[in-house]
């Protein structure tokens, strides 16, 4: 399978760059395995910052409304009964809340395998030779104009210098990110990926059949 390739000026290489079957050929069968992943990425970058008081945490409420017994009302002991207005909070978030979800990283790969597939066939990859940017944002606009890069971009490079990402972070839409955190999120939501040929490489050996199934990278793990 190959793809639109690029020198690193940015005109047409004459031999193109081509893509590993096992990586970038993946049928996907149904999407299932696809909405999983994604939902995964998006619920372990969540934080659980919403924390509400319970009738503890609610000042005052120390007094008892009235007697115990002899009134014909509900016996209370405070105020602060989550019933009464201006009482705490029945079973709110207390900022103690898991909301991560866990895949196997066999499941990771193969979804981001089906991913790299599909945006293979939408003709969504670019390769590149490599991005020899100096921390200019004209010079990176000007060479991702030429390459055909005009709407959501994701760039994936084997390294990420300082010098492309000064270049590329006041770009709107773009993203770089390194070639082993090639996500199912990011993926997806491109509207072209930029790959170098360094980084190319490096998916092929991450994600390629050859690989031992209990290698991870640094993200698999954290996830």
């Amino acid at each position: 399978m190959s793809v639109a390739t690029f020198t690193k000026t940015g005109t047409k290489a004459t031999s193109p760059a081509k893509l590993d079957k096992a990586v970038f050929g993946i049928e996907a069968k149904n999407h299932e395995l696809l909405k999983q992943a994604y939902v995964a990425y998006l619920a372990n970058g969540r934080l659980s910052l919403a924390v509400a008081k319970n009738r503890s945490d609610v000042r005052g409420g120390g007094k008892k409304p009235w007697r115990q017994k002899g009134t014909g009302r509900a016996r209370f002991g405070s105020t602060r009964n989550p019933i009464w207005r201006g009482g705490g909070a029945a079973f709110g978030p207390t900022g103690n809340e898991n909301y991560t979800h866990k895949l196997p990283v066999s499941s990771k790969r193969t979804a981001i395998r089906q991913a790299l597939s599909i945006a293979a066939n939408d003709n969504k990859i670019i390769v590149i030779e490599a991005l020899p940017l100096k921390g200019k944002t004209a010079d990176a606009a000007k060479l991702f104009d030429k390459i055909g890069v005009t709407k959501n971009a994701l760039i994936v490079v084997e390294h990420k210098s300082d010098e492309l990402l000064r270049a590329t972070r006041n770009l709107q839409n773009v993203k770089v990110v390194h070639a082993p955190y090639v996500n199912v999120f990011d993926t997806l939501n491109a509207d072209h990926i930029v790959i170098t040929e360094d980084a190319l490489k490096a998916i092929s050996t991450w994600l390629g059949s050859a690989v031992p199934t209990k290698q991870t990278t640094a993200k698999e793990g954290a996830k």
